[in-house]
């Protein structure tokens, strides 16, 4: 692993960041409402939040040196499943051949 890892720092000068793919993950919940907050002295400081029905929406997306691409939105968490489904589906169609896609190590991507 150390080899490897070594011969990837040593490579990063000669890869064309025009050919670069970052793919990355994020979500948001409809819990993370902000608990505490401030208003003006004499005023009630506050906020609507959902009652009960918490929801997860992740949204999966490509990185270009142009923009974003392959932008996907999940209802729920990222598991392996749909994270082989978005690969397969919306990231690989658009690809390039030489392409090189970076990633990191969630266990979602981590598949047999």
């Amino acid at each position: 692993m150390r080899k490897a890892r070594e011969a990837w720092f040593e490579a990063q000068p000669d890869l064309d960041p025009d050919r670069l793919v970052f793919l990355d993950e994020t979500a948001a919940a409809t819990n993370m409402a902000r608990r505490y907050g401030r208003a003006p002295r004499g005023e009630r400081c506050r906020i609507a939040v959902p009652q009960g029905h918490y929801k997860t929406t992740t949204v999966t997306a490509a990185l270009r040196s142009t923009g974003l691409v392959a932008t996907a939105l999940f209802d729920g968490a990222t598991n392996g499943q749909r994270f082989r489904s978005y690969v397969t589906d919306t990231l690989v169609p658009v690809l390039k051949r030489g392409d090189t896609v970076i990633l990191d190590n969630l266990p979602s991507h981590k598949m047999a």
